[in-house]
């Protein structure tokens, strides 16, 4: 596949190094000489410095031929132009854009982006996306990742393994006589830097992160088998009042009713601007590693601190202050992925990466094949994918214990009729039934594969 990434910043250089990795076709444009020079140097890629939404300068960049154009630049105008570029000139197939104003995305100019106007196929708004996985984990309490799928029927749950956990050192196949109606399946294990797909022989030890899917109903039973039994917070702060803050306070009273949330800014106009807009919080101007202002939003006693403000180390630094004093759970917003790996370390609950979470959208329009979402695990290192089984599939009809999977995939549950069904050796997959699946990063093509539809089949 030909791709055309507009913008060389974390995120389209994340996108660049995935699609790289899957032998696709790309070129990136940027406005910085020190970002292509950078790109170049590391990757196999053509880096064109340019303006991103100039025609003549996408026509360099191989527009004619593209399949797709991934505009991610710091200016949601700019992204927008290029797409518009590439449809109205190129007439490139698939467009996506990454849209932060707000404003663009009101419900009131919906039909913005539809093909009569602004032909965009794909927006990404981080903010959004951000809020939006910040609560799905405290949907989860415990969890360090979820993510529901097949019309949230199904739920991806990651939790960390700590020596609180029952099921240290059983092995997995034990699961089911142990737990004989709990419809569960471990399906991906993160130890250290490493991504394993386990079979029922392998055990979970102390400082495992594990991926398992349940059904939607089950899940609170499913995270008590591992330890995990807290409760929904009701005493949150939310430190940063930027666009990810507002948005995801005012997502927190829509989802979970009643809450004391309390927000502190460092900016006050900015701070007022939140007090009118989010009426029903609680709002701090100061600095969040400022003791004073911590002991006012009586963080030692909340159940929940959520760092979303856009300086990393203010939000790591501040998480720990939090946890020092007593909070229960932190959760903490890192654009910098090395820092990823010492946040547990060092006390962190969960990670909040905007770059994965916006490449996991993305990788969605990019998978071939009957994939209906994905989610990226540890920067791509593995996938979580929905697809829908086609009558063409290797799966379809026959037992899967007769089927030879690629290595690095397991299936964790498959759904038909809206009847959940949790894989054994003896189940068939159907015709249209949906699969959620994962993969490690080598593994991705040949799910892919399994749930493409072959030529022979017309």
């Amino acid at each position: 596949m030909k791709v055309i990434v507009c913008g060389a910043g974390q995120v389209g250089t994340s996108i660049a190094e995935q699609l790289v990795s899957e032998q696709n076709d790309v070129t990136v444009i940027d406005q910085s000489a020190e970002r292509i020079r950078r790109l170049n140097d590391t990757l196999d890629v053509r880096a064109l410095l340019g303006h991103a939404s100039h025609p003549d300068m996408l026509e360099r960049a191989g527009a004619n031929g593209a399949d797709m154009i991934i505009a991610v630049t710091q200016f949601d105008e700019i992204n927008m132009v290029a797409c518009q570029v590439g449809h109205s000139l190129f007439n490139i197939p698939t467009k996506i854009a990454r849209v932060r104003a707000q404003t663009y995305l009101q419900p009131a100019w919906s039909d913005l982006f539809s093909q009569n106007h602004l032909p965009i196929d794909l927006i990404i708004s981080p903010e959004i996306e951000v809020a939006r996985a910040i609560t799905r984990r405290l949907h989860v309490p415990g969890a360090t990742d979820s993510i529901g799928f097949v019309d949230e029927l199904v739920q991806v749950v990651a939790v960390d393994i700590d020596e609180n956990c029952p099921l240290i050192d059983t092995p997995l196949r034990q699961l089911t006589e142990l737990f004989p109606d709990l419809h569960i399946r471990v399906f991906g294990i993160v130890r250290g830097e490493k991504i394993l797909t386990p079979s029922g022989d392998d055990q979970i030890l102390v400082g495992d992160e594990v991926y398992f899917a349940v059904e939607t109903g089950q899940t609170a039973r499913a995270m008590a088998s591992f330890g995990h039994e807290e409760k929904e917070a009701r005493r949150i702060v939310v430190i940063g009042g930027g666009n990810i803050g507002m948005y995801l306070s005012t997502q927190l009273f829509e989802e979970f009713g009643n809450l004391n949330l309390k927000i502190i800014e460092i900016s006050k106009e900015r701070a007022e601007f939140i007090a009118e807009k989010v009426g029903k919080a609680t709002v701090l101007y100061g600095d969040s590693l400022d003791q004073e202002i911590l002991d006012e939003a009586n963080v030692g006693t909340a159940e929940e601190v959520i760092a979303v403000t856009n300086d990393d180390q203010v939000n790591v630094l501040s998480s720990l202050l939090a946890k020092r004093m007593g909070c229960k759970r932190v959760m903490t917003l890192v654009n910098n992925a090395s820092y990823g790996s010492l946040m547990r370390s060092l006390g962190v609950d969960a990670v909040i990466n905007p770059r994965a979470i916006t490449v996991s959208r993305v990788l969605r329009q990019i998978r071939r094949g009957k994939i209906r979402a994905v989610h990226s695990v540890r920067s791509g290192l593995a996938e979580i994918l929905e697809a829908e089984a086609l009558a063409t599939s290797p799966l379809v009809g026959k037992p899967l214990r007769d089927v030879k999977l690629p290595d690095g995939l397991i299936i964790g549950a498959v759904v038909r009729d809206r009847s959940v069904i949790i894989p054994r050796g003896d189940t068939e997959i159907q015709t249209k039934d949906r699969v959620v699946v994962f993969a490690t990063r080598d593994a991705v093509r040949r799910v892919e594969k399994l749930f493409a539809v072959r030529l022979d089949f017309f």
